[in-house]
């Protein structure tokens, strides 16, 4: 007999850790790919706002706030997971030089085995920032 409970012990551990395990992996691919998502779509959005005229007259590289919102916006909503609901927030666009700063939380839900009184819904908000300075060659 206490072989047995020793058996189930072990059996119920080990899929109590393995539902822990695909939680926290979910949450982790989720802020990762969030972040690389954050950051190309910044780094692409920050160069296709540059303004040419401005450059063309007086050799500064500035970005337009408006086009740089507008098309960040637009890549990162072609971009993004249909399955989560994303909140944007852009704190600080400055034209010359050009530095903006980003935020992304979206938030995970799990299911997690309680044991006998069956699954709870655990929240997870995952917050992203970014501060970017284009940098460009002389």
């Amino acid at each position: 007999m206490q072989e047995s409970f020793w058996g189930s012990f072990v059996v119920g551990l080990g899929i109590t850790v393995i539902i822990f395990i695909y939680v926290f992996q979910s949450i982790t691919n989720t802020s990762e790919h969030n972040y690389n998502l954050l950051k190309e779509t910044t780094e692409a959005a920050m160069i296709d706002a540059v303004d040419l005229a401005v450059y063309r007259e007086s050799q500064v590289i500035r970005i337009d706030r408006e086009k740089f919102v507008e098309n960040f916006v637009r890549r990162f909503a072609e971009n993004a997971s249909l399955s989560r609901t994303y909140v944007v927030k852009v704190f600080d666009v400055n034209e010359t030089p050009p530095k903006v700063s980003l935020e992304i939380s979206t938030v995970e839900k799990a299911n997690v085995d309680t044991g006998n009184t069956g699954t709870e819904i655990v929240e997870f908000d995952i917050v992203n920032r970014i501060s970017a300075i284009l940098e460009t060659p002389y």
